[in-house]
């Protein structure tokens, strides 16, 4: 193990970039977990199918991934929406959405991987664009376009989902569901109908994050199992129904996975991490910034 300063530096840019890679990944589950209290274990499947769709339209088209991922938002709402419709009409509504809501999604889960694999095989899929491979280089740091640009576009997504839930009347009423669905229906609000808007939102961040995964490296269709983990970590390290919280608790997680990779070697950045949230709860069970 070396210390040294440019190791540190680097090593905190890497950290920080992966952490907002992290954001988009996790901004969908926050929304369906933390809010809606919906376990979406699928949720990593639909990111997995963003990045295809991204890779089809890129070595179809020549589209931009970042430009096929806005293409995708409105088709993966309407597809997060009918979702959420099934999961409503067979669980939800017969108080049944524990158990076997859970075997819903994991079937869900199970049936896209499954799907991906049938169509495009295990081979890993990329894509190609003028930022793939260069970098910024300030003084002794790097910042690689390829983990850079994820990193801004997942904090603008954070940003613009902020501002939706805290100033506009549809957004209160996602953060108001959870805590007292008999007060929307007072205020003629279906609480049903903004249940499904919020399901649809969370699983449009799925084609964003899709995409940014398919710009930093390959995929093949059963990548998504090594970020189930990770994403409900970092939802319930900062805080369940908690954007900010979110952020927060990505970027710690890429800064611990990025100072365990580069000075202990990238086998033990899990098992440091997941410690890091252990001992997080153990002091602070409501997660960062959780009421």
């Amino acid at each position: 193990m070396i210390f040294s300063y440019d190791l540190l530096v680097n090593a905190v840019i890497a950290g920080v970039l992966l952490g907002g890679f992290y954001v988009a990944v996790t901004l969908g589950i926050s929304i369906a977990f933390g809010i809606l209290d919906i376990v979406n274990i699928a949720h990593v499947s639909f990111i997995i199918l963003g990045a295809y769709i991204a890779y089809i339209l890129n070595s179809t088209y020549g589209l931009d991934p970042i430009l096929a991922s806005l293409l995708m938002l409105p088709v993966f709402y309407w597809l997060g929406t009918a979702v959420y419709q099934v999961y409503y009409l067979s669980f939800e509504r017969r108080g049944q959405e524990a158990l076997r809501g859970l075997a819903f999604f994991f079937g869900l889960m199970f049936v896209t991987e499954v799907g991906l694999i049938l169509a495009f095989g295990v081979d890993y899929r990329y894509v190609q664009a003028d930022y793939v491979g260069p970098s910024l280089r300030i003084g002794v740091a790097d910042f690689p376009f390829r983990m850079l640009i994820p990193c801004v576009l997942a904090l603008a997504m954070f940003g613009i989902l902020q501002l939706f839930l805290s100033k506009t009347f549809t957004g209160r009423a996602i953060m108001a569901v959870s805590q007292d669905a008999l007060a929307l229906k007072l205020m003629a609000v279906d609480p049903i109908r903004i249940k499904r808007i919020a399901f649809g939102i969370s699983i449009a961040t799925a084609a964003v994050a899709g995409a940014l995964l398919i710009i930093i490296h390959p995929v093949e269709p059963g990548i998504g199992r090594e970020y189930i983990g990770r994403v409900f970590a970092i939802a319930v390290l900062g805080g369940l129904g908690s954007l900010p919280g979110t952020v927060l608790g990505a970027m710690l997680l890429g800064i611990m996975e990025s100072f365990t990779s580069t000075f202990y070697g990238p086998s033990w950045a899990p098992a440091v991490s997941f410690g890091f949230l252990l001992l997080a709860l153990a002091f602070r069970p409501q997660g960062i910034l959780g009421r």
